[in-house]
């Protein structure tokens, strides 16, 4: 990665400012937009009047709400729903495409933030439309690569790569801590005695706070510390370890069930992709 001395972070700022700007006075319903951006840079917190499908091509990246907290590997994208404030942190250099929808139809209508897995249609269609955009060639031609990419978005399948995160309070904290050095091994009892609940009484609590289990968290969450180092280039056996798992074939176990692979095999797929 390059270092970000404040001369460059001052012109991704401005960049982003510019063409925040651009999109935001548009009126074209839908806009297609290429950015490649170095790692350890965030953006800050924003909003669109459309609906963004940020597609990420390569590198790790996060994206941060009141609402959650979602990260994004190769191949895979957030639909973010208009006017909803959210930042969006590279965890490694990122090649990222955004669809921006203005229509109010379809999964362009998401009121909540969901991770998707994008096909090489897709991919194939947002290099079309970024292509033609450029060149300003045939618009029937344009606005049926369009259409059909529109159609396409709404038929990618949902991942859980969301991770709930409470906005303040003493779980907050605990979340925080958790994130900073996640373990498989942490325990409901542990967490019950430091919010100075019953077991029962913070299962229930975690659960309307959050709307997924403990034990469903904390493997997201684990997933999350481990994404970006695996995506990096790093062995699989020291980010599985440094993670806490026993035995690497432990953590493939959670890594398969979670993302459908075995994680240098899902990694190298989504590069290569």
């Amino acid at each position: 990665m390059e270092k970000l001395t404040e001369s460059r972070l001052k012109t991704l700022h401005e960049e982003h400012v510019r063409n925040l700007a651009r999109m935001e006075q548009s009126n074209e319903d839908v806009l297609v937009h290429s950015t490649d951006v170095p790692g350890g840079y965030t953006v800050p917190p924003h909003h669109h009047r459309r609906t963004q499908f940020l597609c990420v091509f390569s590198g790790v990246v996060l994206v941060a709400t009141d609402r959650g907290r979602w990260m994004i590997p190769p191949g895979h994208a957030l639909l973010i729903p208009r006017g909803l404030e959210h930042s969006v942190e590279m965890y490694s250099d990122v090649s990222m495409r955004s669809v921006y929808i203005y229509s109010p139809e379809g999964r362009a209508a998401a009121r909540e933030p969901v991770v998707l897995e994008v096909t090489d249609l897709a991919r194939q269609l947002i290099a079309e439309a970024l292509r033609k955009g450029a060149v300003a060639e045939d618009r029937v031609r344009g606005e049926l690569v369009m259409a059909l990419l529109l159609d396409e978005i709404g038929r990618l399948q949902e991942r859980r790569l969301g991770l709930p995160f409470p906005a303040s309070g003493r779980l907050a904290g605990l979340c925080r801590d958790f994130v900073a050095q996640p373990s498989p091994a942490a325990k409901i009892d542990d967490w019950a005695r430091r919010l100075n609940m019953s077991r029962r009484t913070f299962t229930r609590f975690f659960r309307q706070e959050m709307g997924v289990s403990f034990v469903t968290w904390r493997q997201q969450a684990c997933l999350f510390a481990c994404l970006p180092r695996l995506a990096a280039g790093e062995p699989v056996t020291r980010v599985a370890l440094d993670a806490g798992y026993e035995s690497v074939p432990a953590f493939t176990t959670m890594f398969r069930r979670m993302l459908g692979a075995a994680p240098r095999a899902y990694l190298t797929s989504r590069e290569a992709a």
